[in-house]
């Protein structure tokens, strides 16, 4: 079984689960899952996780993101983006960059976001998105989210524009299109997202379906790789021995590594497991280390 991470420039037109299906074709091993859904129409970064790598997916999944994307103005849809249907047409041929831009600013920082109707958000145990594919809307609880970055610059087209937005893990860049519409006093929708990095993984070092389906093995980024934006803790091998054995390690071990969770890795930079903090002193959270 092989244990890592694939960076895949997920193409248009296919979901998310598609491009797990594709990948466990292309290495032949069923164990696979992925960090940060893209919707079909998105482009760009999507981190599949290989084998027991895949239970290091919740450390890489809240890192930050980034997209790019193009705001229309004029029209809102029923999803918010340019696949749904018309909801309302507005005129808004006056407005002028420096008024998109002053709109977008005032949606950077912490700010409360309600998810969209079209979102994988559970509301009574039921996803919305399956929801409001039976034309449902129910109400929605709005989340804490962080906009770091919000750049709005002149499209190649009159009421568009091109945005770069960085964000943290759970924001909608929908969301974000059409409340700065409405914040202009009309509407917007979202077209032609891209998501061009989670973390440090950007899309200038993801592959294509293709290019795997080629020769996938030089691809594949190795565990120690996945959480290298971690605290670091080196330890000798008396120490990975408790380490495969998911024991409590001494507190003095985590003591000048920065705050957790810390990836622990053996003299050779193999990653043995990740720590995190516990009620006790540092705990293992996964553990990939043979015992």
């Amino acid at each position: 079984m092989i244990d890592g991470l694939l960076v895949v420039d997920k193409p248009a037109g296919m979901t998310s689960h598609d491009v797990v299906a594709r990948c466990r074709r292309i290495v032949g091993q069923r164990r696979i899952g992925h960090a940060g859904t893209l919707d079909p129409g998105a482009t760009g970064v999507l981190l599949v996780g290989l084998g027991r790598a895949t239970r290091l997916m919740r450390y890489i999944a809240e890192l930050q993101k980034s997209y790019v994307g193009e705001l229309v103005l004029g029209r809102t849809t029923t999803t918010l983006d340019d696949e749904g249907d018309t909801v309302a047409v507005f005129d808004m041929t006056k407005v002028e960059l420096v008024d998109v831009q002053i709109a977008a600013a005032k949606f950077v920082g912490d700010i409360q976001q309600i998810p969209p109707m079209v979102s994988a958000v559970k509301v009574g145990g039921q996803r919305l998105h399956e929801l409001a594919r039976q034309g449902l809307e129910v109400e929605r609880q709005a989340r804490p989210v962080t906009v770091y970055r919000y750049d709005v610059v002149e499209g190649t087209e009159d009421g568009v524009y091109r945005i770069a937005v960085d964000c943290s893990s759970g924001t909608y860049v929908r969301t974000l299109a059409a409340d700065v519409g409405e914040a202009l006093g009309g509407g917007a929708h979202l077209r032609k997202l891209r998501r061009t990095a989670i973390g440090g993984f950007g899309v200038d070092s993801a592959h294509s379906l293709e290019s795997l389906e080629n020769e996938f093995r030089p691809s594949v980024r190795t565990p120690a790789e996945m959480v290298n934006h971690l605290s670091k803790v080196v330890v000798g091998q008396d120490i990975a021995a408790m380490v495969s054995h998911g024991k409590q390690l001494p507190a003095e071990i985590f003591a000048d590594a920065g705050d957790g969770p810390w990836a622990v890795v053996d003299g050779l930079g193999s990653l043995l497991a990740v720590y995190e903090e516990g009620r006790n002193g540092p705990k293992a959270g996964v553990v990939l280390a043979a015992h």
